[in-house]
């Protein structure tokens, strides 16, 4: 099984409010030096078949009409490994 993932973010021109508030809160949780935060959305899309130049362009497709908002978000669109993950809970037990 393929995992393909569109990650959808604001136009850079398009005031992000949430990436704002998180921006200002780090810095009182001690995560300081960090310039900009923008939010986004990421969607992971599990094939079937094979990821072929069709089934990209349908994820494509899928992504400019109903996944984005084209006027004010621009998305990606790639091909990921599927492996096993560790979730960070477990992993961060494990110090």
């Amino acid at each position: 099984m393929a995992r393909v993932v569109v990650d959808v973010m604001l136009k850079p021109e398009i005031l992000d409010p949430q990436g704002q508030a998180v921006q200002r809160a780090l810095p009182r949780l001690g995560f300081t030096g960090i310039a900009d935060v923008r939010q986004g959305k990421r969607f992971e899309l599990e094939l079937e078949g094979p990821v072929d130049d069709a089934a990209l362009a349908r994820i494509r497709e899928a992504a400019e009409t109903f996944l984005a908002n084209t006027v004010i978000e621009d998305f990606t669109v790639r091909v990921e490994e599927t492996e096993t993950l560790v979730p960070s809970s477990v992993a961060g037990d494990a110090k």
